[in-house]
């Protein structure tokens, strides 16, 4: 039996994004299709839903009507969908924190997008993408302010960074400018929408798809290229 192929999959995303999270799980249950034909090699890269977003950040529904003009009949209804969506690709956005439930806020993630950038430059990928999930954990199932210092270097540590280096890499200027040039390649890639996935640097995956889509779109992009 031959060895499973590996492909790269760079995956543009926010941590404030639920349809990110939704991709990330639909994209795992589609990776299980090809158990043992196509393996990922996964790095996550910066873009922000709101880089305008102050620091005390907004509350979500308040946010979401003054930027999309929802009311909130209509909001509830969008939950909804992206509540069976998540259930259906096996991840979470629910609140599972001690009562009472917080409201939902929107932050802003610019210096959780340098962690993340650090941490795939000195510890690879695997690590990034733990980090990438404890940030998601926080923001949906936690509702922590993703924005403060301290709960991105407690979320650091929590997958084994050292908090003293995950503080030096959330003042840092190069990780600053490395996450704005991640934004730029955004731009220039035509990437208006998050998640948005390229594979072997070349075939583009747009938004959350099905499980079904993933297997099939990752199997043509291995027939085409050379093993």
């Amino acid at each position: 039996m031959s060895s499973p192929r590996t492909l790269r999959i760079d995956i543009w995303s926010d941590v404030m994004c639920p349809w990110c999270l939704v991709g990330w799980g639909a994209l795992q249950k589609g990776l299980a299709l090809l158990d043992g034909e196509i393996e990922a090699d996964v790095r996550w890269h910066a873009f922000e839903l709101n880089p305008d977003m102050p620091a005390e950040g907004e509350e979500s529904a308040a946010h979401i009507a003054r930027k999309y003009g929802s009311t909130p009949e209509q909001s509830k209804a969008v939950q909804g969908r992206m509540r069976e969506a998540a259930q259906g690709a096996g991840v979470s956005l629910d609140y599972e924190g001690p009562d009472p439930e917080p409201q939902r806020w929107m932050w802003n993630t610019f210096d959780a997008h340098k962690l993340l950038t650090w941490a795939g430059e000195q510890f690879g990928p695997e690590k990034q993408t733990e980090l990438k999930l404890a940030l998601f954990k926080a923001h949906f199932n936690e509702r922590r302010r993703i924005a403060d210092h301290q709960v991105l270097m407690d979320i650091a540590e929590s997958v084994g960074l050292d908090r003293s280096e995950a503080q030096a890499a959330l003042t840092s200027d190069e990780l600053a400018h490395k996450v704005r040039a991640e934004e730029s390649a955004a731009w220039d890639l035509n990437i208006t929408g998050v998640p948005a996935m390229i594979v072997e640097n070349k075939f583009m995956i747009p938004g959350a798809q099905p499980p079904e889509a993933y297997a099939d779109a990752l199997r043509r992009v291995a027939a085409k290229i050379p093993a």
